[in-house]
């Protein structure tokens, strides 16, 4: 096994990425309708707070991806070529790569690339231990933004990996430019594994993102206390409720930290304004029906060569490749598969 050297950003690289933190709050607590991009939620208090939901009953997602990830593995192996690289995007704690590492031995390369320097370093960690073959190139690097791999990957087989239905926290036009992005960062030749969560009814939906112990709402006014931290910020953690609704027309459940009160907050020189009940829009997490899935990857530049999708509650796993196929085969897996 080998550990390469993390490609850690150069100081120059870290001023951008705080300058750009700045910008995109600014940008967005100014705007008529306030947001923060949820790409900022995840600093290291951030990922721990997450890896804590996806323990949670309420949050179907992680454990109803893990399930099919951990039923479909070994056909996935099939479509991966010797020497291969596996470049995930937002690797986390990696915990749903195993499934893929383990049913693919023939995997050479493991990328992971986390905007978490802390997530990254623990993830590559136990990694390394677990499969002492296994060569790690970390990317600590904002995936939307990674514009280079390492060198090594040059001339081997590719096969990217976007678990969690993290597509989903893109505006549908976002969604097709990072696919877009992603061809041209992989390759044409390459693979894409993208999970996806599928349309279903609100009342399985929205517990999943307003937990009853509150693990959710903490994590969704950790985004604040990174802004009052990093940003020099003033803002009151306790003058703003978590909410989560379902926004039928947009087929996504959005997230939203609400001011309970008239205040005004202070980020570094800049003076923000809120007004009781006054909402910050923090995520959206787009829900999908296979065919709308299948339309947006081809809009990105990706076809479905492959998909498999769960029993209740439904989930996707999408195989894409930029050949296409004259039809998409689909494979639906019940409780009755599962072991």
């Amino acid at each position: 096994m080998t550990l390469m050297t993390p490609i850690q950003p150069t100081q120059d690289d870290a001023t951008s990425v705080s300058s750009r933190f700045l910008e995109d709050v600014l940008r967005g607590l100014s705007a008529p309708r306030k947001t923060l991009p949820s790409k900022y939620f995840y600093d290291g208090e951030g990922s721990r707070l997450f890896e804590a939901i996806c323990e949670l009953p309420e949050y179907y997602v992680t454990r109803t991806e893990t399930a099919l990830l951990a039923d479909i593995a070994p056909e996935l192996a099939g479509f991966v070529a010797d020497g291969a690289a596996l470049v995930e995007f937002g690797s986390g704690a990696s915990a749903k790569t195993r499934l893929i590492l383990d049913a693919s031995p023939q995997i050479d390369l493991y990328v992971p690339i986390d905007i978490s320097a802390a997530a990254l370093s623990r993830a590559v960690e136990t990694i390394s231990a677990d499969y002492p073959g296994l060569n790690v190139m970390p990317l600590v690097e904002d995936f939307t933004r990674a514009m280079r791999l390492p060198s090594v990957i040059r001339n081997r087989p590719i096969v990217g990996f976007f678990p969690g239905s993290t597509i989903g926290n893109f505006q549908p036009a976002e969604a097709e430019r990072f696919l877009r992005r992603v061809r041209a960062l992989l390759g044409d030749a390459a693979l894409f594994i993208v999970g996806a969560d599928l349309t279903k009814a609100p009342e399985v939906l929205l517990p999943a993102y307003d937990d009853a112990h509150g693990v959710t709402a903490a994590f969704n006014r950790n985004l604040l206390a990174r802004i009052n931290r990093e940003l020099g910020g003033s803002l009151d953690l306790d003058a703003f409720d978590h909410r989560a609704v379902w926004n039928e027309a947009e087929s996504r459940v959005e997230m939203h930290l609400v001011s309970s009160r008239d205040h005004t907050a202070r980020i570094g020189s800049h003076t923000i304004v809120f007004t009781e009940g006054e909402a910050i829009h923090t995520e959206s997490s787009h829900k999908y029906r296979p065919e709308s899935f299948e339309a947006l990857v081809e809009r990105g530049g990706w076809r479905v060569k492959t998909a498999w999708t769960s029993d209740a509650p439904s989930f996707g796993v999408f195989l894409l490749d930029t050949e296409g196929a004259d039809a998409v085969v689909v494979h639906h897996i019940t409780n009755e598969n599962r072991v």
